[in-house]
């Protein structure tokens, strides 16, 4: 079963720099396109990032020049660096990766649990 380990959320003080990271739990795995994701509290879901298929890179407007998205194709991983950061930046960020296993002729989406980022001084 193909999984998805996010890391690298906590407390950080306002104007401060975090980098989440998202591994595929299954070596051999084909990424197609990642997005990052942010719930706050209230609020629905939302996209923060993401790579499509021949690399563009799209941002939500308040995180752009501040955020980056980037991926590892050798780590199967998916990073998310966040600077410059807002207490409006506060929630549950969650990595969404599209693929496909090994032998697997279609591409599935797959959500980490989520990693909660606290913007707070």
């Amino acid at each position: 079963q193909v999984q998805l380990v996010e890391s690298g959320g906590g407390l950080v003080q306002p104007g401060g720099s975090l980098r989440l990271s998202c591994v595929v739990s299954e070596s051999g795995f084909s990424i197609n396109a990642v997005a990052w994701y942010r719930q706050a509290p209230g609020k629905e879901r939302e996209l923060v990032a993401r790579i499509i298929s021949g690399g563009t890179t799209n941002y939500q407007e308040s995180v752009l020049g501040r955020f980056i998205i980037s991926r590892d194709n050798a780590k199967n991983e998916a990073i998310l660096q966040m600077n410059s950061l807002k207490p409006e930046d506060t929630a549950v960020y969650y990595c969404n990766i599209v693929g496909r296993r090994i032998g697997q002729g279609y591409d599935l989406s797959y959500w980490g649990k989520g990693t909660l980022v606290t913007v707070a001084s």
